[in-house]
């Protein structure tokens, strides 16, 4: 028992990193994609190092110190009415979901390629919708349930960060300026992904395995929720990806809404 309670009572101090660069934040390519998405100035990563050892199992704990470090806390920033704003009140709580991440390779997205969704070129086929005049098959396998093509990506898969990460992309911040052919969300999903997650070779079998452990977090203070966003909103998310060897956790985020900004 005075073991458990040691690791519960556990606190983390962070450092901010900021020699850590991203490819999809620097890439000429992913920059604009990021632009023609609305994401731009809104989506972003930012990482530190902390000085204990983590277990997933200690995830909410951890958060919770992350969000109540001052080192982090200067730093944090939320976006409100298209300005950049800093945490005016201490996180008191913590939502934390623990996000399936195993994937070593782009094979999950192979069945969409093969059930028509896409011509054979890449091009996604458009089809009606009520709301939306210029919808697509590939939105619709990613938001609707009732959707012919759901399922062509596996209940399990589609819980995996690199799936939520391409579901992201795809939907893109508020004026988004969607893609004709799949390719640009592939290659960026990859880019993204790649910039987030650690991998090791295991010596005994020579497999390349996932190492980091992925969170999506929201933050609470005393008034509600203060982190990513007051709302709830889809595509205002934020994820903490954390390398337990290294000891480095980076915080990946995004806030939907109107025009690109830059922090």
């Amino acid at each position: 028992m005075a073991r458990e309670k040691s690791a519960f009572e556990q606190t983390f101090s962070f450092n901010p990193l900021p020699s850590k660069t991203f490819s999809f934040l620097q890439d000429k390519g992913a920059l604009a994609v990021l632009m023609k998405w609305s994401m731009l100035g809104r989506i972003s990563a930012q990482s530190y190092s902390f000085d204990q050892s983590f277990y997933p199992y200690n995830s909410e704990r951890f958060a919770l110190c992350f969000f109540r470090d001052p080192d982090v806390a200067a730093n944090l920033k939320k976006m409100e009415a298209g300005v950049w704003v800093p945490l005016d009140k201490p996180v008191v709580s913590v939502d934390v979901e623990v996000v399936p991440c195993t994937k070593v390779s782009m094979e999950l997205f192979d069945p969409i390629y093969s059930c028509g969704i896409l011509r054979a070129s890449g091009h996604v086929v458009k089809c009606f919708h009520d709301v939306y005049p210029d919808y697509d098959e590939l939105r619709q396998m990613l938001q609707e349930e009732d959707s012919e093509h759901y399922y062509v990506v596996g209940r399990e898969e589609r819980g995996e960060f690199l799936f939520r990460l391409f579901k992201h992309l795809c939907l893109g911040g508020e004026l988004c300026q969607y893609e004709d052919t799949i390719d640009p969300y592939i290659n960026t999903t990859k880019q993204v992904y790649k910039d987030l997650i650690s991998v090791q070779k295991d010596p005994d079998t020579e497999k390349i395995n996932v190492v980091s452990t992925v969170l999506k977090i929201s933050a609470y203070d005393e008034s509600g929720r203060c982190y990513p966003g007051r709302r709830e909103e889809e595509q205002t998310f934020a994820y903490l990806i954390i390398d337990p060897f290294k000891r480095h956790v980076t915080l990946f985020y995004h806030f939907y809404g109107v025009g690109n900004f830059t922090s």
